[in-house]
């Protein structure tokens, strides 16, 4: 049977899956438009089956932020071309409106609403790996004030909760987390798993140095210091004015901070590199 171009595009039109696989289902299925449908929306949950053991780094990071609760979003793809592809964007943007309007405190609930066959559909447009990472919600009474901070290639950003102060100030201090990435609100509250290992870290170097041991124990105690003082947000310096620690700043508005969480987009993710040859066999495949 002869498929014609018009019904291949048709297809196209309403799935958004490559014309090489619209047509291919419109013969498998002697040209009945339906029938191509709904055998191209099985064939997306295998390939999205199939891809989903491959590494996906790039992407986007969408940020809502409600009434009563702010949520941040980690969307990943593959590779950046396709973190840029309008595709790609219009299934974050519908992570972003569903996230406007419901609460979402797990990434599981995500595959049990319309997102994941878009996902999936998604997967087989783009012909990448296509994952909803990772999220947190942010809870906040309306006595408080939240903020956030989103960098303009969308792959960083930060929400944090204050008590008093204004919306404009938990935004600055949002812009500020984003920039330094603090591990932890004050020295007091950092983990004490990373406060050890800095410790080991600290006192091996001080060993090399052969002082007497009250020397060694000072000058363990004063990187220990310098390092809290690096890594926890109240300490460290503003990032619009240096002159001034964020304690500072948010003291001056008598304000506190409650919380705050930052996302970059592929932290923690381990990429195995791959030669121009290695690439080229798996687009094959």
């Amino acid at each position: 049977m002869e498929i014609k171009a018009s019904q291949v595009k048709e297809l196209r039109d309403i799935t958004g899956v490559a014309m090489m696989d619209c047509k291919k289902a419109l013969v498998d299925c002697d040209g009945d438009i339906e029938k191509a449908l709904d055998l191209l929306r099985s064939n997306s949950a295998l390939k999205a089956e199939k891809k989903s053991s491959r590494v996906a780094a790039d992407g986007v990071l969408v940020i809502s932020i409600g009434d009563s609760y702010g949520t941040i979003v980690e969307v990943n793809s593959e590779t950046d071309f396709a973190a840029k592809d309008s595709n790609f964007l219009s299934f974050a943007e519908k992570v972003k409106e569903y996230i406007s309007n419901n609460k979402v405190l797990s990434i599981e609930t995500f595959a049990s609403t319309p997102l994941e066959d878009d996902r999936k559909t998604l997967v087989q447009t783009i012909g990448e790996n296509v994952q909803l990472r990772r999220l947190k919600t942010i809870e906040f009474s309306q006595d408080m004030n939240i903020g956030m901070y989103l960098h303009p290639d969308s792959k960083l950003g930060s929400l944090v909760t204050m008590k008093n102060g204004t919306n404009e100030i938990a935004k600055d201090v949002a812009m500020h987390v984003s920039a330094f990435n603090p591990l932890c609100l004050s020295k007091d509250d950092i983990e004490s798993e990373i406060l050890e290992r800095e410790k080991s870290i600290y006192m091996n170097q001080a060993e090399e140095s052969g002082k007497p041991k009250e020397i060694m124990d000072k000058m363990v105690e004063g990187k220990v210091n310098r390092f809290l003082s690096e890594v926890s947000l109240l300490s460290q310096s503003f990032v619009k004015n240096p002159d001034i620690t964020i304690k500072d700043y948010i003291d001056n508005a008598d304000a506190s901070i409650v919380s705050f969480v930052r996302f970059k987009v592929g932290e923690g993710i381990e990429v195995k590199s791959k030669d121009f040859a290695e690439e080229v066999a798996e687009q094959l495949k």
